[in-house]
């Protein structure tokens, strides 16, 4: 009896080990230059506006998270911000241009948002209260967090009865009465942004980039007028919309140079939430890869038109219509927004907004509970381990299921890697060095590394990253991350094993790594995604970060 188990579980243990595929390979990083620079707070999040009757696919799940209701006192929420201070947020969404201020002159009564038949998205205009913009303010202060918030561009304008084209100038009195009110009472606003999703042909209105460029014109003298004695000049921040080469390639004609300090678009990349197939979409690289060509264009536009701007994602919450239900606040959905973190710092986007810190599927937090769902967890660990400064990386795997990012550790010497795995059935074995300069007898693409030689001897010359510094390194810092039970759509993740949850005080749970020697592999499980911290990887740029 004791033979026949002895049997069963090596035979049970073979077949588990002969069902996952495993490949060897090489991360190359390019050690020597920089390719790309974002923000120190390069994470961001949305505030909304929707009330609680906002609902897509017959499923409401924005609750009590518009700003205009929002509990600012939640203690899970106030941590979860001051966690990862500075956190921009950026406060707006579609109904931002439907939206008027109690200041000044404001004739109607201030109401908030209504179900309304033929309105814009099918609500009334709403109105925000002083009242709640200083609980806002206070808010904000108390969390440490930097603030954008976005500005009514509809004002004064009328639909044409053309598809969704409005027409007439933008009356800027009741954002000036904003503004005004804002810096009588010194509260500091990072950022203004103008209108939200009216740019190219828009989602329910649109303005031609003309007369958006003539109204930014406008907005900027107004804050010039109201900022005059302050020390703190805010930044310009436009469209908020999606990405049309042609419309934003003209409004940085129009407004020329020192207006606009930043261009700011909108991702949605894996289709409405209702999509049954979200999960495979988002295990599917070549989908993944496809939003690479919006940032590849934005840049082009940048460096031709506006120079003296740069570009942040000012909304992306992977699936629209308030995303995807028990896909976008699980699991899964961290290979999505982590490989679009990734390949978004590699454009030099200097922020990246997610839609929503709370609010919708997509909320970064439960709308119920303010409990922390697994995306959190992946902007926590994005936001302590990787710096600004991004290296380009690569691999010599033939599988497109491994994405490979890296960048300057935060805080301290060395890199840290970001390795996805897409695959269901493959894990890596892999080794990491630094691209050696051509004179040196190295190849001109990391990409086109052919191994002609056995993993063992990989594993040899693999230490060349290590330079001068080699003989003080020890180990190195391996961040794995799991869904619970291998279920994808688990809400809980697990990190190196140990599931990612809140205290019984409701403290954000500690990070703690697995420490590895530096000169065994680092193997990367199916459907799993690991931050990868080495100290002493030899990287001039990352040597002259300034320390945090």
């Amino acid at each position: 009896m004791g033979i026949q188990l002895v049997l069963f579980l090596f035979l049970a243990s073979l077949r588990l080990g002969l069902s996952q595929d495993v490949e060897h390979g090489l991360i190359l990083v390019e050690g020597i230059q920089a390719i790309a620079e974002t923000d120190d707070n390069f994470i961001c999040a949305t505030i909304d506006w929707w009330p609680h009757d906002k609902c897509d696919y017959n499923n409401c799940p924005w609750g009590n998270s518009s700003a205009a209701n929002l509990d600012l006192s939640h203690p899970f929420l106030v941590k979860a911000i001051q966690a990862l201070k500075p956190l921009r947020i950026r406060v707006g969404g579609s109904l931002q241009d439907q939206l008027l201020y109690e200041v000044g002159s404001l004739k109607s009564p201030c109401h908030p948002f209504q179900k309304m038949k033929g309105g814009l998205f099918g609500f009334s205009k709403g109105c925000l209260q002083m009242n709640r913009w200083d609980e806002l303010n206070h808010f904000f202060d108390n969390t440490g967090a930097i603030v954008t918030f976005g500005l009514n561009a509809l004002k004064g304008r009328h639909p044409s009865g053309h598809n969704t084209d409005w027409k007439g100038d933008w009356d800027s009195s009741n954002a000036y009465g904003l503004i005004n009110y804002t810096v009588s009472k010194g509260y500091k606003i990072d950022s203004w942004e103008f209108g939200n999703e009216l740019s190219g042909k828009g989602i329910a209105a649109s303005v031609s980039a003309v007369q958006y460029g003539k109204d930014l014109i406008k907005l900027k003298e107004v804050l010039n007028s109201l900022y005059n004695n302050s020390d703190f000049k805010p930044l310009l921040v436009a469209p908020g919309g999606f990405y049309s080469k042609d419309w934003y390639d003209k409004l940085l004609q129009v407004t020329g140079p020192g207006i606009v300090n930043v261009l700011t678009h909108h991702l949605y990349n894996l289709g409405p939430g209702s999509d049954e197939h979200l999960d495979r979409k988002i295990l599917d690289p070549e989908h993944l890869s496809k939003v690479e060509s919006i940032f590849r264009s934005l840049s082009e536009t940048i460096k031709k038109y506006g120079q003296w701007s740069s570009a942040w994602v000012g909304e992306a919450g992977g699936a629209f219509n308030s995303g995807g239900r028990q896909i976008s606040n699980t699991f899964v959905d961290s290979f999505w927004y982590l490989d679009q973190l990734g390949m978004a710092s590699r454009y030099n986007t200097k922020v990246y907004c997610r839609q929503t810190i709370i609010g919708g599927n997509y909320g970064l937090l439960d709308t119920t509970t303010f409990v922390p769902n697994p995306d959190y967890y992946s902007a926590l660990l994005w936001h302590r381990l990787m710096g600004k400064t991004v290296l380009a990386a690569s691999s010599d795997v033939f599988s497109p299921s491994l994405r490979t990012y890296a960048h300057c550790s935060k805080g301290r010497d060395g890199i840290t890697l970001l390795l996805i795995n897409l695959s269901n059935q493959t894990g890596f074995t892999l080794m990491v060095r630094d691209r050696v300069p051509l004179s040196s007898g190295g190849h001109e693409n990391g990409t086109s590394i052919h191994v002609e030689n056995s993993f063992i001897n990989n594993l040899k010359r693999a230490f060349s990253w290590i330079g001068r510094k080699g003989s003080d390194v020890t180990f190195r810092e391996e961040y794995h991350l799991n869904a619970k039970d291998n279920y994808l759509r688990s809400q809980t993740m697990l990190l190196n094993g140990v599931p990612l949850e809140l205290t019984n005080d409701g403290e954000i749970p500690k990070t703690e790594p697995r420490l590895i020697s530096v000169h065994s592999p680092i193997h990367l499980a199916p459907l799993s995604i690991a931050f990868v911290v080495l100290p002493y990887f030899d990287a001039p740029p990352c040597a002259a970060q300034t320390k945090l």
